[in-house]
């Protein structure tokens, strides 16, 4: 079993890699509109705006989750709000799924990270918190290096 602080390390880690994929998406989004996720897709102006806007969105929540990592034990509050607007996302994309059918295995991985990858991270941050404030009432610090 790992330590307190081995597993606090480790999910920081985790967080700090996969929160790459959304920053780099999201900024590909920003840069290259639509064709970045669909080479043969056509849009309109008001489309291409609003792909640009959820790329946005999208680089701003992976930007989100890297101001988690220091100090992850504590981010409760900020670690909740940014799963939950992942997973609203991934039902959506869900939704679409039954709509259409299966997308690009692109956007399957992305559904992948939206329902199952970003709400198991949050669960287990919630372990690392629980986990850091068990040790800290037995006064054992695990805290003394991040």
């Amino acid at each position: 079993m790992l330590t307190p602080i081995s597993e606090r390390r480790l999910l920081q880690s985790a967080v700090s890699v996969l929160a790459l994929v959304p920053i780099v998406a999201g900024f590909l989004g920003l840069a290259k509109g639509i064709q970045v996720f669909d080479a043969h897709a056509a849009v309109s102006r008001s489309g291409d705006s609003h792909i640009r806007y959820l790329s946005g969105l999208m680089l701003a929540t992976g930007l989100g989750y890297w101001t988690t990592v220091p100090g992850i034990e504590a981010q409760r509050t900020r670690f909740r709000l940014l799963t939950a607007l992942v997973v609203t996302g991934g039902f959506g994309r869900l939704y679409a799924v039954a709509l259409f059918g299966l997308p690009a295995s692109s956007m399957v991985v992305g559904l992948i990270m939206e329902l199952v990858v970003a709400p198991s991270l949050a669960l287990w941050r919630e372990r690392i918190e629980q986990r850091c404030a068990a040790s800290a009432q037995s006064s054992t610090p695990i805290l003394s290096s991040r």
